[in-house]
């Protein structure tokens, strides 16, 4: 992030999509679904499209039910971008007031906040904006598994500092981080050897597809289906 693929294919928000609920965790407005018993919790970070996109809700609802507690913050406090083709909006403007390290910062205390209501191994899923938070947050212990999704501009510094097992999902059309450039960051991960990672090109899709494919395009919502049980399998594996 930026590129004009980040608001390729804009959703629609909705407030009241999904089968969940909007509560306040941490201070946040944010889309809660599944068991709220559930010793694991699952955080997704959303695009630039914010919390109330409804394909976005319609995975969490997804992964809720294979027994997890999902959580989607809003990170951007009711400023999502809506219109990026609007002569009075500024994406460097909006990257400024809604940074990565500024949503690095207010994931932390909804990671205590779940932690607080007896939840003892956490997951996080970051798209594009919300990748570049959670290549921070992998680069601490506070969560137990990462799973970015056709993520911003991340650096190999931050790569090289992720401590818990990591996957990357990445397009192959995708202008933000090249096939080549995502499997570079996949070599740096797969030298740590205590930690499984791995990163996964999917053909003939673009940027931001997981989560804002087209309903008209099989193919699309096939492969989109295809991450998401990746990231569900990931999710399995290591939040226990």
């Amino acid at each position: 992030m930026s590129s004009s693929q980040c608001f390729e294919n804009p959703p629609s928000l909705s407030s009241t999509c999904g089968a969940g609920r909007v509560e306040e965790l941490a201070g946040l407005k944010t889309y809660v679904t599944g068991r709220s018993d559930s010793k694991r919790a699952l955080l997704f970070i959303a695009d630039a499209f914010g919390y109330e996109a409804p394909k976005l809700r319609k995975l969490a609802d997804k992964v809720a039910s294979a027994g997890f507690l999902v959580v989607v913050p809003d990170f951007y406090y009711g400023d999502p971008v809506i219109d990026v083709s609007h002569p009075n909006f500024d994406v460097e403007a909006w990257l400024k007031l809604h940074s990565p390290d500024k949503g690095y910062e207010d994931a932390k205390p909804v990671i205590a906040a779940l932690k607080s209501k007896g939840v003892s191994a956490i997951g996080a899923a970051g798209f594009c904006w919300g990748g570049m938070v959670l290549v921070k947050l992998a680069g601490t212990e506070d969560i137990q598994a990462a799973v970015i999704l056709h993520p911003g501009r991340m650096t190999e510094d931050e790569i090289k500092a992720v401590k818990i097992p990591t996957a990357i999902l990445g397009a192959e059309n995708d202008h933000i981080f090249s096939a080549a450039e995502l499997k570079k960051l996949g070599e740096i991960m797969s030298a740590k050897t205590e930690i499984e990672s791995y990163v996964k090109i999917f053909p003939g899709v673009r940027h931001g597809w997981s989560v804002r494919y087209n309903d008209d395009d099989e193919s699309a919502i096939k492969s989109a289906e295809e991450a998401q049980g990746d990231m569900l399998n990931w999710f399995s594996k290591h939040v226990k």
